[in-house]
């Protein structure tokens, strides 16, 4: 067994019940433990988040410069332009607009507090030909 091992991502915030149903939604979770301060989530495939009261959280300002990234999550998605309206349909925001036609590859975006994220496409498994 490992000395240590993956416990859970914590992140700050003014409403960590406002913002444990946008990740509870989007990732099809459930609440695993709820306090005053704190609520924790659980996504099928094992993921655990937190989210911590902090009155004074300030969401970090990426991709301006002016402020740190501070942490990034990603997420692993099939189809990236239902991924992206579903963010938005929850109360999160796009951060980078591509431009040009084509699929990307990832995009940015970030919950209602302003937490930023990425929105990465699976890569395709298909065999390989000749």
């Amino acid at each position: 067994m490992p000395l240590v091992t993956a416990g859970v991502v914590v992140l700050d915030c003014a409403e960590p019940e406002k913002l444990a149903v946008f990740y509870k939604e989007l990732l099809q979770a459930e609440e695993t433990d709820a306090g005053a301060n704190l609520v924790e989530i659980k996504s099928a495939d094992g993921l655990r988040l937190a989210f911590r009261r902090d009155a004074n959280a300030t969401p970090p300002s990426w991709p301006r410069p002016e402020n740190s990234l501070q942490a990034h999550l990603d997420f692993l998605v099939e189809d990236l332009d239902a991924a992206e309206r579903k963010v938005v349909e929850l109360g999160g925001r796009p951060l980078e607009a591509k431009e040009g036609p084509g699929p990307y590859e990832e995009r940015g975006c970030s919950d209602p507090a302003g937490h930023t994220f990425t929105l990465r496409r699976t890569r395709q498994t298909a065999p390989k030909q000749g």
